[in-house]
């Protein structure tokens, strides 16, 4: 399981979101909920997300626009789409406005995890696979990395830290970016579980290098750089 998923949930009906954000946070993905359209969207159009589960009917504004919205705003993180609608119309509506699957209500939540599932490995296959950066790579599939050829093992947050930086590399990331991406967006970043994960990796990466990726920027955050 990818640690590193992160996934919004945009339903009002809260006790629906609330089994839907248990069952995910079960199989270990990062989910944040939105309970109307308007805040859907925010969270969307703010927040890098690895999948949305959009429900279509919603206070505020409808499932359908704010779809229709992200599409516009060229935000292309793939969409499964809730709805009580069972017609081919809305079906095919849904998809023209550029959802990427459609799950009818009510459903059993084994079949959403699989459709779940099916959306982020699409959405992970367009990503490079072999991340690398100097003399450091990472496969995103084994998860496993090396630096100058020598094995380095990492734990699943550690693995989802290195990729998180790899991927933004040379830019430097906050705190907060950090906790919103590899935790959740509720996560307490008053406390020093982030640098404390930042040392342990950075012991495994850069300890015995004379050259040091990953570098604190005081105040701000942390950069991985390849300069």
């Amino acid at each position: 399981m990818t640690t590193e998923m992160r996934i919004l949930v945009v339903e009002d009906e809260k006790k629906v979101a609330k089994f839907i954000q248990q069952g995910l946070e079960e199989e270990h993905y990062a989910v944040d909920v939105a309970n109307d359209g308007e805040r859907g969207e925010f969270l969307a159009s703010n927040e890098q997300y690895d999948l949305i589960i959009l429900d279509i009917l919603m206070p505020k504004k409808d499932g359908m626009s704010v779809l229709k919205s992200l599409r516009g705003k060229k935000i292309n993180t793939p969409v499964l789409v809730l709805t009580a609608k069972n017609s081919t119309t809305d079906k095919v509506e849904g998809l023209d406005s550029g959802a990427d699957d459609y799950l009818t209500k009510p459903f059993a939540f084994e079949e959403l995890l699989a459709r779940a599932r099916s959306l982020l490995r699409r959405g992970a296959s367009e990503k490079s696979t072999m991340l690398k950066i100097g003399d450091l790579q990472l496969d995103t599939i084994t998860h496993k990395a090396q630096r100058a050829g020598k094995n380095i093992e990492l734990t699943a947050k550690e693995y989802a830290l290195l990729e998180y930086l790899m991927r933004n590399k040379n830019r430097v990331v906050t705190r907060t970016l950090i906790a919103e991406h590899i935790w959740n967006y509720n996560f307490d970043t008053g406390t020093n579980v982030i640098d404390v994960y930042v040392n342990h990796l950075r012991s495994k990466i850069d300890d015995g290098y004379p050259k040091k990726m990953i570098q604190t920027v005081r105040g701000v955050g942390y950069v991985l750089k390849d300069e």
